[in-house]
């Protein structure tokens, strides 16, 4: 009897099928099969098409099924990135942190000074009671007040939260129960990270009363270090440029510009010293480009080093959350905070971090990019000098290139649209809800339109594209494994992107200014988990030149 009514259900089923079909077909066509091979650069005969129409059919029903279910922009694919080389060997010693000595940091008479100490400096202020959390966080929230209206940096200031958390660190430090360089210092996020009780924008209108009640990862380790959360900073709408849907976020050192992004008030925030550090995130660019704008030190981690939970996704395979700070020893200082597992987040790995402030150069195999430094660009005077200094502090540069594909026609910006696949899926719904439409960049260059057009995007090409990262990642390995590091211009020619798909951590540091008086940047790319190292260097560097102590006027 079972069998009978089994059969049944499947008589059932088929018919139901067939009417779905039959309601699909009016909408599938031989003629709409012949449009889109021109979008996916394919050519199929007339009995080719006829035979795929009835898959077509089903493959639209599924797709409406799908279509019915809301999959949250938290929920993650099965499918996962793996950014280890064949044979990667993992650090696994964990040697003693090296930090500077800030023990003869003293009070400044002018208290505005503040603005622009380090987070090494203002830790001694706090852990020899100079200076209290509470005082300290009310003098950034009050900067943060001041200054917003000219750089629009802020989305919401978190002022009941910090001064909970202020007063808590205090009674802390007091009764002797001293956590480290965090503890008591203010600090903002990039507004993709949930905070409990608060607004999560992500800067885009459709969300801009979005409340998620939950505590992102990276905020939950930097408060159960001492820090203050004192504001959630600007980003551009859904993590692109500086535009949110307040306004545009502005550079420091020129307000009539923008502050580059997606971390917008992350970067123009702590150029003007309106935070010691913010959180930044970058898919590609969004640490290097508004840290070159604002002239600020950014550290894009490792892919896999810092969880991404409470993190808006935009694309699951080349998200990486990272610091905004103002000098790279502060970047060290945080990023030993917020790197490792926190058991929700599967594409972590759980490798030691050191740092050594006292790294010595001259044992160092140093590579650099020199086709492109050797290139006419805007920033090429200051790169040039940026050179010489290295070799100065006696580094031996040794010039590279990059990977190439065996097709010379092929480019790695020809695998670029894997990003735009992905940020697609993370907001498919917004899409086809049409509330795309309220995001304040449309046209050609935004979003909306990259969306709409990633979904003509096939998954045959996607998988192939990824099939390309995994030799890019396999001949990154073979040139990384005979240097240390390498140096690259911050904007020019392939780096950025190819360094973004293959997961590698970069700092990007101050080397001057332009004939216009805003700040530029280079770069310093490090192996695979080896932060420390391209961390210590790019502080060596920092010490000899003093870009990381200049300020914009107007904020000091």
């Amino acid at each position: 009897m079972k069998r009978i009514y089994s059969c049944f259900a499947i008589i059932l089923l088929a018919l139901q099928t067939s009417v779905s079909s039959a309601q699909e077909k009016d909408s599938v066509s031989i003629e709409n099969i012949k449009s889109s091979e021109i979008l996916i650069n394919l050519n199929f005969t007339d009995s080719e098409r006829d035979s795929m129409l009835a898959d077509l059919y089903d493959q639209l029903a599924n797709y409406k099924d799908l279509h019915k279910y809301e999959i949250k922009n938290s929920i993650p694919p099965a499918v996962q990135f793996n950014p280890i080389p064949v044979g990667f060997d993992f650090p696994d010693e964990q040697k003693p942190l090296k930090f500077d000595d800030y023990s003869n940091t003293k009070m400044p008479e002018d208290r505005n000074a503040l603005a622009f100490y380090s987070i090494g400096e203002l830790a001694h202020l706090i852990k020899s009671q100079k200076i209290s959390s509470l005082e300290l966080t009310k003098f950034f929230i009050e900067r943060l007040k001041k200054f917003d209206p000219v750089l629009h940096c802020v989305i919401t200031l978190t002022e009941e939260r910090a001064i909970k958390f202020a007063k808590k660190a205090d009674e802390e430090i007091a009764s002797g129960n001293y956590k480290g360089k965090l503890h008591g210092i203010p600090f903002g996020v990039k507004d993709l990270l949930t905070v409990e009780g608060y607004k999560t924008t992500w800067g885009a209108t459709p969300f801009k009363d979005q409340v998620i009640n939950e505590t992102a990862t990276v905020v939950k380790k930097l408060e159960e270090s001492g820090g203050v959360l004192v504001a959630k900073l600007t980003m551009g709408a859904l993590a692109w440029g500086d535009v949110w849907f307040g306004g545009k976020t502005r550079n420091p050192w020129n307000t009539e510009q923008g502050s580059s992004g997606s971390s917008a008030g992350s970067a123009s925030a702590v150029s003007a010293g309106l935070v010691p550090f913010a959180i930044g995130t970058e898919t590609w660019g969004s640490i290097v480009s508004p840290s070159t704008v604002c002239g600020t030190s950014g550290l894009r981690p490792t892919y896999g080093r810092v969880s991404r939970t409470g993190a808006m996704a935009l694309s699951w395979t080349m998200d990486k959350i990272g610091t905004i700070a103002r000098t790279t020893e502060d970047l060290a200082i945080v990023f030993d905070a917020i790197q490792g597992e926190d058991q929700i987040d599967q594409t972590l790995y759980n490798v030691p971090f050191n740092y050594d402030n006292e790294i010595d150069l001259s044992k160092l195999k140093i590579g650099y990019l020199k086709n492109d430094f050797d290139g006419d660009y805007p920033f090429h005077k200051n790169d040039s000098l940026a050179l010489v200094k290295m070799k100065e502090l006696g580094a031996e540069l040794i010039p590279i290139e990059l990977p190439k594909f065996d097709q010379e026609s092929l480019s790695v910006y020809d695998i670029s649209f894997i990003l735009s696949a992905e940020a697609a899926a993370a907001f498919d719904l917004l899409t086809r809800s049409n509330k795309d439409d309220l995001l304040v960049r449309q046209g050609r260059n935004a979003w909306p339109n990259v969306f709409r057009s990633a979904r003509f995007i096939p998954a045959v090409e996607y998988i192939n594209a990824n099939r390309l990262r995994y030799i890019l990642i396999q001949q990154m390995e073979k040139i990384m494994s005979d240097i240390d590091l390498y140096i690259a211009p911050s904007w020019v020619g392939e780096n950025l992107l190819l360094t973004n798909l293959t997961g590698h951590p970069c700092v990007v540091v101050p080397n001057g200014f332009s004939e216009e008086g805003t700040p530029t940047t280079f770069t310093f790319i490090g192996k695979l988990f080896d932060e420390g190292t391209i961390l210590a260097i790019a502080k060596k560097y920092q010490d000899a030149t003093g870009f990381q102590l200049k300020h914009p006027e107007q904020f000091k």
